[in-house]
């Protein structure tokens, strides 16, 4: 026998708690420790550890296959290196049919030595109380709203060491519906199974986990240094990956805890904010909360509460942003803008609810409801004898996954009547999705003029323009701020009018805010310019007061 297992089993040789099984490549299974007297070890006996199917509840089936495919896949991998620095240890806490016929919480532990890949030994003891309460923790769901049984544990924890610091960290698996779907709910349980599993050895008696809400665990950790956070994550997230050769990703959040006599709650709340913070960001793993993070999940929550009752009461506005012509310092267009006027809060920042919206779907009925906002106005300016100025409609992406939008643009210019050379559309261009490129196209071919939002920023680039369906490009403000400050950097912007303007596309210069970008937007030749040098978005009123009382009014 391996040295090292050797002295694991000499502890409890003379234990008549332990049952201990030896495994060798010649000989196959061998008891060693006949202990244990209230385990039903006749399968065990003959069969060895693949016994155990015998023994376990049929809830646990899965979970028990799991463990014996996990200590052979160690044991080949121990075989393929020949000698390993570390002792190999595989645990799994299973409740097995006991001689009286019960069902009793057994730890079942797989030691495969250093150096003699051929040999290993398997350890059964029943559990203590306190296992089989910690063990209870882990494996029963606990409410994340509401986790008074892992909040007084961990307080208990924390008591033990009066000295150290504390931190919660959560993680889940990111999609992990699509898992379910793919593989099958079966499949999924039987991950998270392996993932409590792997938790009980990473983590020691400065620990303790539990599992919050279907794929969402939590556990606190004692630590001196930041670097220890970021060594256990690191250590789980290597146990925890590979189930199946499943593909499939960890993300974690870490609230540190700096009042201990502050409810758990609060600081489980952080850990949450933290890890949806890196959710969907391909090049981190580990989010640390912050305090803005509250309040911004906050406000995203007031948003989504009322988003609806926004839209039925008519707290959405469209506001007009003037479109300008340099050369002759008129209006000779505008773009629409959805802006909040909440009775309570006044006016809200776009910055607050457009991403929310944009994640959660609800941008598509806010930009419909924008797109016949801008056919009512265009309508009225008709009625009224004024020949109307061109308005631009954003596009989300969210309407790109779809064609029906195309349809909805249709059915408002038939509802109100009015040419289509009036409404014009405003997409951001985008790699994503070749059908996406279809419905742009589809677009043009309907008699909409199209516009490229955000020119020279993102994926927008030059290349972009070859093949491009767009009649107009919009030069990102961040692309005029960021080349105006240097002679080369102004080429560079001389040199893009110049050449979209050779290919036959027209140019509208977004963001201006000073006299010196526009004085020299006009001298490369971009005429049309919008920005708070001009005008900020304003209410359809001022809009029209402005536009309309302009000395230099009209088309």
């Amino acid at each position: 026998m391996d040295g090292r297992m050797l002295e694991a089993a000499q502890i409890l040789l003379s234990d008549e708690g332990t049952f201990i099984l030896e495994w060798n490549r010649t000989d196959g299974w061998a008891v060693v420790n006949e202990g244990c007297p209230s385990l039903d070890k006749a399968a065990l006996r003959e069969k060895g550890l693949e016994g155990l199917s015998e023994l376990v509840r049929p809830e646990e089936v899965e979970l028990c296959h799991g463990y014996q495919e996990d200590v052979a896949r160690r044991l080949r991998a121990v075989a393929e290196a020949q000698r390993t620095e570390k002792q190999r240890r595989v645990s799994v806490d299973l409740r097995l049919r006991s001689v009286d016929g019960t069902d009793i919480f057994y730890t079942v532990e797989a030691y495969i030595g250093t150096g003699l890949p051929e040999r290993m030994l398997v350890m059964i003891r029943e559990m203590s109380a306190e296992e089989i309460y910690r063990t209870k923790l882990a494996r029963n769901i606990t409410n994340d709203k509401n986790p008074e049984f892992f909040s007084e544990e961990a307080a208990r924890l924390m008591q033990r060491f009066p000295e150290k610091k504390f931190a919660l960290i959560q993680f889940d698996v990111e999609r992990f519906k699509v898992i379910n779907e793919q593989y099958g709910e079966e499949t999924g349980d039987a991950m998270l199974s392996f993932f409590i599993e792997r938790l009980k050895l990473v983590c020691g008696d400065k620990q303790l986990y539990v599992r919050l809400s279907a794929d969402v665990f939590m556990l606190i950790t004692a630590y001196e240094q930041d670097v220890e956070i970021i060594e256990l994550i690191e250590h789980i997230n290597r146990e925890l990956l590979g189930y199946q050769n499943i593909p499939y990703r960890l993300v974690f959040g870490v609230c540190k805890i700096a009042d201990r006599s502050e409810k758990l709650r609060r600081y489980g709340d952080g850990a949450a904010f933290a890890r949806q913070s890196v959710k969907g960001n391909a090049l981190q793993y580990i989010g640390y909360y912050r305090e803005d993070m509250r309040a911004r999940a906050n406000d995203s929550k007031f948003v989504e509460d009322n988003m609806e009752k926004a839209l039925q009461e008519g707290q959405f506005e469209m506001f007009l942003q003037p479109k300008y012509s340099i050369s002759g310092n008129r209006i000779v267009g505008a773009e629409a803008l959805a802006r909040w006027r909440h009775p309570k809060r006044g006016l809200i920042s776009p910055a607050c609810f457009i991403p929310v919206f944009e994640k959660n779907g609800f941008v598509i009925r806010l930009d419909q409801y924008i797109w016949e906002q801008a056919c009512m106005t265009i309508r009225q300016w008709m009625d009224d004898g004024i020949t109307p100025l061109p308005v631009s409609v954003n596009v989300s992406r969210r309407h790109l996954k779809y064609g029906s939008f195309v349809d909805v643009l249709d059915d408002l210019i038939r509802k109100y009547q009015i040419p289509k050379k009036y409404l014009e559309i405003e997409i951001t261009e985008t790699i994503e999705e070749t059908q996406s490129v279809e419905y742009i196209k589809e677009l043009g071919e309907r008699g909409y003029k199209l516009l490229m939002d955000d020119f020279g920023s993102g994926y927008s680039s030059l290349n972009t323009l070859k093949d491009t369906p767009f009649d107009v490009i919009k030069i990102d403000r961040g692309f005029l701020q960021d080349f105006m400050g240097s002679g080369r950097g102004q080429e560079i912007v001389r040199y893009t009018i110049q050449m979209t303007q050779a290919i036959g596309l027209d140019m509208v210069a977004e963001g201006v805010e000073t006299k010196d970008q526009a004085d020299f937007l006009s001298e490369c030749g971009c005429d049309i310019a919008q920005g708070f040098y001009y005008a900020k978005p304003m209410p359809l009123e001022d809009f029209n007061k402005k536009w309309l009382n302009h000395k230099f009014c009209g088309i």
